[in-house]
């Protein structure tokens, strides 16, 4: 795998369809974590654990495990209201797991025509583990591209590692899979190529700073204040796509927020959003079929 180094300043300005300004998409992360693992290793909780104190992976550790558990339970269906009541669309990644152990939610997706993403077979289970194990790496993908297909009915055309934890072998197993974008790269604000051993990906970036994990609990934000960034975000992005276009994405987890002293910053921001012209509403599978067509004209080679 690879890609060029192209400073944005050096690049042909990116039109993005109907000469919207920015691509916005919102996603709502789908994940399941088994209850325990076969390891004296710490549990690992997909970020900060709710309550410090590890333990082994081999013990249940009941806070946060039914902390993160909420979000399927309570937190997912607070946010699905309100994305219902302001007649909103999000984008969802997908545990395999998920679909298998949760699919209710994988079906309220489905029901709204919302976007699948693939999204490794179990939250906990990172690609890294199998750094040096690219046969191991592989089996776990086709596994999760598998139950994929069967939960929604076609096959994935895009995937999110677990943390945006991947190794170098990723990005070329997912195109020898036929997949057509990854999103664990966050090194832009506009798609890009990523060229591998078989063909193309379509690197589409996720965003670590626009997630309600690093803002909530990594940087201790307020609600106000996570809303405040989220809209900053957004006017100056929505600015600058003006003259070359630009991607957002907010990436959300059930269990953050989906609580009752939280939700009001995803309801505020769409109703924000929706207020703005020259926003796309987008998922990443239409950027990246659009996309795959006119990247050589966007990057001077």
């Amino acid at each position: 795998m690879s890609y060029i180094y192209s400073p944005i300043s050096e690049r042909q300005p990116l039109v993005l369809p109907n000469n919207n300004s920015l691509a916005l998409i919102i996603t709502f992360n789908l994940e399941h974590w088994d209850m325990t693992k076969d390891s004296d290793e710490p549990y690992y909780a997909g970020g900060p654990p709710v309550i410090p104190d590890s333990l082994p992976g081999r013990v249940l550790d009941v806070p946060n495990y039914s902390w993160r558990e909420y979000g399927q339970r309570v937190g997912i269906w607070r946010m699905i209201d309100v994305m219902d009541e302001l007649k909103a669309p999000a984008s969802c990644t997908m545990n395999a797991k998920t679909a298998l152990v949760r699919k209710q939610m994988v079906d309220a997706a489905k029901k709204r025509n919302w976007e699948l993403v693939a999204h490794n077979y179990e939250q906990g289970d990172l690609l890294p583990n199998y750094f040096n194990d690219i046969d191991s790496e592989r089996k776990l993908i086709k596994e999760t591209l598998a139950v994929y297909k069967d939960a929604v009915g076609r096959p994935a055309k895009g995937w999110l590692s677990s943390s945006l934890r991947s190794t170098e072998n990723t990005p070329d197993i997912l195109a020898e899979e036929g997949l057509l974008f990854l999103t664990d790269y966050m090194n832009d604000d506009q798609p890009y190529l990523m060229q591998t051993k078989s063909k193309p990906l379509v690197s589409i970036p996720y965003s670590v700073e626009m997630n309600d994990f690093t803002l909530f609990h990594r940087r201790g934000m307020t609600t106000s204040e996570v809303l405040s960034s989220y809209k900053e975000q957004f006017d100056v992005l929505l600015e600058e796509g003006k003259s070359s276009g630009r991607i957002m994405n907010i990436g959300m987890h059930p269990h953050i927020s989906g609580h009752p002293y939280r939700i009001r910053a995803l309801r505020e921001f769409i109703k924000y959003a929706q207020q703005a012209t020259g926003v796309w509403w987008t998922t990443r599978e239409e950027i990246a079929e659009w996309y795959i067509n006119i990247a050589q004209d966007h990057f001077k080679q």
